[in-house]
């Protein structure tokens, strides 16, 4: 049997990413022979300054440090965007991959993408699209969704996140949560994820 270690790393102000996150984390780990676990990126703003935002405290997922992305065989990065792009915590924690990069350590690791934005224009294609760049300089392979989820894919009379690129949510003013679709989104994220990293492992 092939076992596979699926590495799921995000960062959440509000949470909204974190349930898409644990959504993900239950579709890889229903996929026979994945192991999948969450890690957390590192906060950049200060106590203070989060009390004032009225960001809740942080959950107990662990703190990810970079040199513990080599340990997986797959990688799905999820954050909120900030003016269509990825949100600055991630970015800090991305660009103290360095020396991983010099060494191309994660060249050939499938990779994927998951998001939240506060508004329907708010980038939810343009936040993974330009998150693409990361992937593109470590050398890893962007596994994105495409149209694999199906009819809710063209959900029309309701809001709903996501893109071919990956799942996501709305989070509006911090006070709308993802909708069941959102969240059936996210766990067919990870179980297709899962899938494909674990056969691109068995052809190594």
């Amino acid at each position: 049997m092939i076992k596979e270690f699926c590495l799921f790393s995000f960062y959440s102000t509000y949470g909204h990413v974190e349930k898409l996150a644990e959504e993900i984390k239950k579709g890889a780990a229903s996929v026979e022979g994945v192991e999948a676990k969450l890690w957390q990126v590192p906060e950049t703003l200060p106590e203070d300054v989060l009390g004032k935002m009225g960001a809740p405290p942080k959950s107990d997922v662990p703190i990810i440090t970079p040199n513990e992305l080599t340990e997986a065989d797959g990688l799905l990065l999820g954050f909120p965007t900030r003016f269509g792009m990825m949100a600055s915590q991630f970015k800090a924690f991305l660009d103290a991959t360095g020396g991983l990069w010099r060494t191309q350590a994660l060249a050939g690791k499938p990779a994927g993408i998951f998001y939240s934005t506060g508004s329907q224009g708010g980038g939810q294609e343009t936040t993974p699209l330009t998150s693409i760049t990361q992937l593109v300089h470590h050398g890893m392979i962007f596994v994105p969704i495409g149209y694999t989820f199906g009819a809710g894919m063209f959900e029309m009379e309701n809001v709903k996140g996501g893109s071919p690129y990956g799942a996501g949510t709305y989070a509006g003013d911090g006070s709308r949560q993802p909708t069941d679709l959102e969240l059936a989104q996210a766990f067919h994220q990870g179980k297709y994820f899962a899938g494909i990293a674990k056969k691109l492992k068995g052809s190594q």
